[in-house]
């Protein structure tokens, strides 16, 4: 069963994703900018307050995120474990694992984008992997995408997942170069990017230059 300690840390943690407060998150979603602030949490006598399924409705349509990133965000971070943020509980499995670096070379990936090849290392991840089929996990190297990701991270992705606008992405070219960037727009003819690191410009690329797009599903921080 869900409490009420879940489901307002959810609605917190989606907040964070898309670097909003709950004010803020509120008012994106069309509600109360009070909707959401811990003093709406308990009522005067100290009664628990729940949000209605219509502002948890309006939030996700608002954001793009699922209802399956949803109730991913109500389990515990696991943070000094080193696995992914968010992630299920542990089950011993493994995926493939590779850095940025080698991922810009040929013979890694198929023409959808899933592993393939020799060469491989693997990582341990917490779900298995029949839940998530042909995710795999990218190693950060340098400091193009800091602050959000540092040198060491890593980015556990979902090739063929429907990406949506803000959602966080791999985007691989045909020329081999990888980079990790935010979605803002995708239209038949080109995809626009922002980038992580503000000194780093946003990306205009031309869906014909694209090899493939895959979300960012998790991360460890």
């Amino acid at each position: 069963m869900l409490s009420h300690e879940q489901i307002w840390a959810a609605i917190d943690r989606l907040a964070e994703r898309h670097d909003l407060t709950p004010s803020g998150l509120a008012r994106r979603a069309g509600l109360d900018p009070t909707s959401f602030n811990k003093s709406k949490r308990l009522s005067a006598d100290g009664r628990l307050r729940w949000p209605s399924t219509e502002s948890i409705a309006k939030v996700l349509d608002a954001t793009g995120a699922t209802m399956e990133q949803f109730m991913g965000f109500m389990r515990p971070a696991i943070s000094l474990s080193g696995l992914p943020d968010g992630a299920l509980p542990p089950q011993g499995s493994s995926i493939p694992l590779l850095g940025f670096a080698q991922a810009g070379a040929g013979g890694f990936f198929d023409d959808g984008g899933f592993p393939a090849g020799q060469g491989w290392d693997v990582v341990e991840f917490p779900a298995a992997p029949s839940q998530k089929a042909g995710v795999y996990a990218l190693e950060v190297q340098g400091d193009s995408m800091m602050p959000l990701y540092r040198d060491g991270d890593v980015l556990i992705v979902e090739p063929g997942a429907q990406v949506r606008r803000n959602d966080r992405v791999v985007v691989k070219t045909r020329e081999g170069e990888v980079m990790a960037k935010v979605l803002l727009r995708q239209s038949p003819r080109s995809i626009e990017l922002m980038s992580l690191n503000p000194e780093h410009p946003n990306r205009t690329i031309e869906l014909s230059d694209v090899d493939w797009i895959a979300r960012i599903i998790w991360a460890s921080q």
